[in-house]
């Protein structure tokens, strides 16, 4: 099936994708996901720290922790846009990272600079932001686990790898948010509960706004990411021995 531009839908792609999809919900619970998971808080908390310097502000540290929960404390400037920014920035984060997940890896064919750039972030966020040394060690390891992914995984791995990430991750920022939506005791510690202090709009409402546009988000990205580019416009392809990262 074509698209007006001429692209065209990439049928396995799409199978893969909702493999992928079906694998990160069914084994949802398994421990073999546990480091996913972390990885995902790390995207949620750096949603956080970016807004935080996009607004003016400072980022003292970020903490992750063994139970899959996460802050980032912050200095921030006086002023309302700039407090719901910030604490709207976890949410936008995760599905961010998925979206770009989906269409650097099959919009853009950037595989293996896609593993270089999360390496390259999670040394940044582990040396200069990390409160604590399990949050150091998770942000240098994984970097180094995702580095020699790059460097050795044929492309067609990576690919298959980007792709599982980018499907969890979306599947995460997802349920998270449906958690925020519809489990009271999470909402009221949650970023709806602070926008909903900060606002008076009901952390519900805030809950099921960025639940709606998460969703909105990773559909166009993936929709765009499972259509390929006519033939003359497609880029060519960084896997090549000579250009690994």
């Amino acid at each position: 099936m074509k698209t007006a531009s001429g692209a065209q839908l990439d049928v396995g792609r799409l199978a893969l994708l909702v493999l992928m999809l079906g694998v990160g919900w069914y084994f949802w619970y398994s421990p073999l996901f546990w480091p996913l998971k972390v990885l995902v808080v790390m995207m949620h908390e750096s949603g956080h720290a970016l807004a935080t310097l996009l607004v003016g502000g400072s980022v003292d540290r970020i903490h992750l922790a063994a139970n899959e929960s996460g802050s980032c404390l912050s200095q921030l400037p006086p002023g309302f846009l700039a407090k719901v920014a910030v604490y709207s920035g976890g949410y936008l984060g995760s599905a961010v990272a998925g979206a770009g997940l989906l269409l650097a890896t099959f919009r853009f064919q950037l595989r293996r600079w896609v593993l270089g750039a999360a390496c390259v972030w999670l040394t940044v966020m582990g040396v200069f932001y990390a409160g604590d040394t399990f949050t150091l060690a998770f942000c240098l390891g994984t970097a180094l686990a995702l580095g020699l992914c790059a460097k050795f995984l044929p492309d067609g791995a990576v690919d298959v790898l980007n792709l599982f990430i980018a499907a969890f991750t979306a599947l995460y920022a997802v349920f998270d948010l449906r958690d925020d939506l519809w489990n009271s005791a999470v909402r009221s510690q949650s970023d709806a509960a602070l926008l909903a202090n900060l606002t008076w709009v009901p952390a519900v409402v805030w809950a099921a706004l960025w639940t709606l546009l998460a969703v909105a988000l990773l559909a166009v990205a993936a929709y765009v990411s499972m259509h390929a580019k006519p033939k003359g416009l497609q880029m060519p392809s960084v896997g090549a021995r000579a250009r690994r990262v």
